[in-house]
């Protein structure tokens, strides 16, 4: 049987915001995206800031509603980093079997160092008291025997707290519990699940399999698996690398994007960035997803399969401007947009060329952007820039990769 801790370090970003600044330390507290920026969402808060109940990805006027006093901190993310890297390293003292998922939780199998759940248990609260001591923020553990439930565990106490899930208990602990507590279970899934009389984790497990392939396809057999304690996914090697299931980009300019012009400036930006991602991976895309938020924040998702795989900017830009044009139409203003690719292949792999496409032109236009990412990478993002982007300095004035807004890479895609 497996043994695995779930790490996840409490208000993480609100955490290391009042290490560094002591006055705060007694407030409610929320890391917050930049306001002039037009990225005033809720990007963490401490314990005392979510008494108010104030929720990540609000925006900043609800959470001062709803809390006058709260202080507004701009994220540090080399703070953020530097602190993920230093409770890493605590827990590579107790196997090297560490698999993160996002700057401020990981996973970490310890199946081979322990020999029961009383052991294990005793290493959770050593774990969470060194990074109390060394690092002066705390963490809730989980302790189960999948990774799922590991998650589960870490979020049932907060915060400072150790929560263990066993194969005798599971059900008596997990079945309980909101179906949205599942991991995978998002907003849209949530109200799905509701409107077939499925409530809880228990729902989700006692429902026939059947059913929830029929209304959620391959992920309905997922949710079975995850809620009936059968997930056998393990944890990766400190260090490992797979294929990423996404590479995106979003943004929200300091002005509504007004125009199809407007939309491609910024499009064309954000597309360079996650071509330039995917060609340091070495990796060639097969889907352009283009993600839309008009000025009353409706949103729409839309995606297209390419002809041919590939990380050209050319390519990839033409590919979402046309998703783009064939899906919105200019009744709104748009607010913000994002594009992500995936459906990853190694850029080495052998691959059908096309009689009809011009081979030497295309190697051609990837050894331009291939040297146009190596005069970034050395010179910054605005170094070489198209002429589009001298149309409208108010639109092009932002670098996806240097200002951190890179999507991070999920467990569900």
């Amino acid at each position: 049987m497996r043994i695995i801790l779930h790490s996840d370090c409490n208000g993480f970003f609100a955490s290391v915001e009042c290490l560094y600044n002591p006055e705060i330390r007694h407030l409610p507290v929320a890391v917050c995206g930049d306001v002039d920026q037009r990225h005033g969402i809720v990007l963490a808060k401490n314990e005392i800031a979510k008494k108010y109940k104030i929720k990540t990805g609000e925006a900043i006027w609800q959470a001062l509603k709803k809390c006058p006093d709260l202080y507004v901190a701009k994220p540090h993310y080399d703070r953020y980093i530097r602190f993920s890297q230093m409770a890493t390293r605590i827990y590579s003292d107790y196997s090297n079997l560490i698999e993160p998922f996002g700057l401020d939780e990981s996973w970490i199998d310890i199946t081979g160092s322990v020999k029961d759940f009383q052991e294990a248990t005793k290493v959770a609260n050593e774990i969470r008291m060194r990074v109390k001591e060394e690092l002066g923020i705390t963490v809730s553990i989980g302790v189960s025997f999948n990774k799922i439930f590991a998650k589960l565990g870490s979020d049932l106490k907060k915060p400072d707290a150790v929560s263990v899930i066993t194969p005798d208990n599971f059900r008596e602990v997990v079945f309980p519990l909101p179906a949205d507590c599942l991991l995978g279970v998002g907003n849209a899934t949530k109200r799905k699940l509701k409107n077939l009389g499925i409530n809880t984790i228990g729902d989700i497990a006692d429902c026939p399999r059947d059913i929830l392939r029929f209304n959620f396809g391959k992920n309905g057999d997922t949710l079975y698996s995850f809620a009936n304690g059968y997930d056998t996914s393990t944890v990766k090697p400190l260090g490992y690398s797979s294929l990423p299931k996404s590479i995106g980009n979003s943004t929200t300019p300091s002005r509504n994007m007004e125009n199809l012009e407007d939309v491609k400036i910024v499009l064309t930006i954000l597309c360079d960035s996650v071509c330039r991602r995917a060609r340091e991976q070495n990796l060639i895309a097969g889907t352009v997803s283009v993600n839309i938020r008009d000025k009353d924040l409706f949103i729409i998702n839309r995606q297209a399969k390419l002809n041919r795989h590939t990380n050209l900017n050319r390519e990839i830009t033409a590919a979402a401007m046309s998703v783009f044009e064939g899906n919105y139409e200019w009744r709104k203003a748009i607010r913000s947009i994002g594009v992500s690719l995936s459906d990853f292949r190694s850029g080495g792999e052998a691959e059908q060329t096309s009689l009809f496409t011009n081979e030497e032109k295309r190697q051609g236009l990837y050894e331009l952007d291939c040297s146009v990412d190596s005069l970034k990478k050395r010179f910054g993002s605005y170094c070489v820039r198209s002429a589009l982007m001298l149309k409208d300095r108010e639109l092009s004035s932002f670098s996806p990769k240097e200002d951190n807004i890179v999507h991070p890479v999920g467990y569900f895609h």
